[in-house]
């Protein structure tokens, strides 16, 4: 009769086993994708300096995790270019990389200039009313001279413009395309006058779309964008041990 018994717990046992494998393979896929996620805002914020370096051991401990999530994280981060890992060496921020920077830029300008010309085509009165919203925020966050407050609200400003013209995947794919591009776009916000300059900039988008006036709306993004072309070198000079100069 044991003998029996045992027999028919075996499949139960069986089960719960492969269950607990299941889930633990979710937990660590859950936890990756968080210290994935957090990371990287860590990375692009400027939270986490261009040569700093990175402690995975310390990471897990601080999540309460194995070292896996944690390696998972780091090497989709590498894939991105945010971080070098040298065997030998360690795990390093990586250094905004100066020669890809003037391309993410045209491409993000070429992009965001149709945005704005087809949302002053198309927008209603809410939403240049929720824009206008955004702008406040921005004007608000210089005022207690909150540079990360206006970076969000940055985002959300051009976020709402693609919105607007009908394409909210454009900004998204912008996304992926600008993450060097925002690492460096943090170092120019501490300049005098620059969150200032950027929301005169944005106003004058906002007034094209707001008349409906597609060639003006186009024109003032492409301004509002080729002054980050234009700051790559003072930027640099400013700055030059976050920056790899390699072409």
């Amino acid at each position: 009769m044991p003998v029996r018994a045992s027999k028919k717990a075996e499949p139960r046992a069986r089960r719960m086993s492969a269950g607990t494998r299941r889930s633990d393979r979710l937990r660590a896929a859950t936890a990756a994708s968080k210290i994935y996620s957090d990371l990287r805002s860590e990375l692009v914020s400027l939270q986490r300096r261009p040569g700093e370096a990175i402690a995975e051991a310390q990471i897990a401990l601080s999540y309460g995790v194995s070292r896996t999530p944690v390696r998972e994280a780091i090497l989709k981060l590498s894939d991105e270019g945010l971080l070098e890992i040298y065997p030998q060496s360690g795990i390093f921020v990586a250094r905004i990389p100066v020669a890809a920077l003037p391309e993410a830029i045209i491409i993000r300008k070429a992009l965001e200039e149709t945005t704005a010309r087809l949302a002053a085509e198309r927008a209603t009165s809410s939403q240049i009313l929720s824009l206008h919203s955004i702008l406040e925020r921005q004007r608000e966050a210089n005022a207690a001279g909150d540079s990360e407050a206006f970076h969000q609200a940055d985002e959300m400003f051009h976020a709402m413009v693609a919105d607007v013209a009908g394409y909210p995947g454009i900004w998204k794919y912008i996304q992926q395309v600008k993450v060097h591009v925002d690492r460096y776009r943090r170092l120019t916000l501490p300049q005098r006058g620059r969150i200032a300059k950027v929301i005169v900039e944005h106003e004058a988008v906002l007034t094209a779309i707001e008349a409906h006036d597609a060639k003006r709306a186009r024109r003032a993004m492409e301004v509002h964008l080729e002054n980050l072309l234009e700051n790559i070198s003072a930027t640099q000079h400013i700055n030059p041990e976050y920056f790899d100069q390699r072409d």
